[in-house]
């Protein structure tokens, strides 16, 4: 895939246009994958939705009580990522 051959798609009678599956592999979009939808100057751009809401640290700083010996930074992003990994299964 690249600038050689564009790729191309039909839309169908419902309105609904397959994406071809070398940019679903490319992206990384298993089926089921929200996408938001902006129409702009050069076409429609195609976005996937973030996994967790955009929120501020300060909004969340504090809000989640810890109890147990201190975390080193590596042991931090460990469990992070085992939290978001837990909440990306749930869909």
């Amino acid at each position: 895939m690249g600038a050689h051959e564009p790729l191309t798609a039909i839309v169908s009678a419902q309105g609904q246009i397959p994406l071809p599956k070398a940019i679903r592999d490319q992206r990384r979009w298993p089926a089921g994958t929200r996408l938001t939808v902006e129409d702009t100057a050069e076409g429609v751009l195609l976005t996937p939705v973030p996994v967790f809401p955009a929120c501020s640290i300060e909004a969340k700083f504090g809000s989640l009580p810890y109890k147990g010996p201190p975390l080193s930074i590596d042991g931090m992003h460990e469990a992070i990522s085992r939290e978001a990994k837990r909440r990306a299964r749930r869909g």
